[in-house]
């Protein structure tokens, strides 16, 4: 784990329930949807689908941002980059589809269909506006 995710960039992502966006690519350009996260252990687990997952296979590099906003006034935001895997282990995928599924509100069973991955972070910036 890097030590450039700043503590207080931690305390931000972990604050609340958000939506987070992640960047991937396709065909050498730019792919960004939302998506459910959950920071733990010093990365990001998320479930997914479809084109992300397919990208992610592809090419692993992934940013992740992250906004909270009062209305339209942003009021912080965290953009991480770093190294995407789908989890394989059975078990442990099952626990981070669990948990985000918790973390959301959703029933822990929900969207089977999604695969677990693990983003490891190589990098962090956040800013705040007070």
């Amino acid at each position: 784990m890097p030590d450039s995710i700043p503590d207080a960039a931690v305390s931000l992502l972990t604050s609340g329930v958000y939506v987070a966006h992640l960047a991937t690519c396709h065909d050498d350009r730019p792919h960004v949807a939302p998506v459910w996260y959950d920071y733990r252990d010093g990365g990001i687990d998320i479930v997914t689908t479809g084109r992300k997952l397919d990208n992610i296979r592809r090419n692993p590099r992934v940013a992740l941002s992250v906004e909270h906003s009062d209305g339209p006034d942003a009021q912080w935001g965290v953009t991480l980059r770093g190294t995407a895997r789908v989890v394989e282990d059975d078990e442990e995928a099952r626990e981070i589809h669990r948990r985000i599924n918790r973390r959301y509100g959703a029933d822990e069973d929900e969207w089977p269909e999604n695969r677990a991955v693990r983003i490891s972070i190589g990098s962090a910036n956040y800013w705040t506006y007070d």
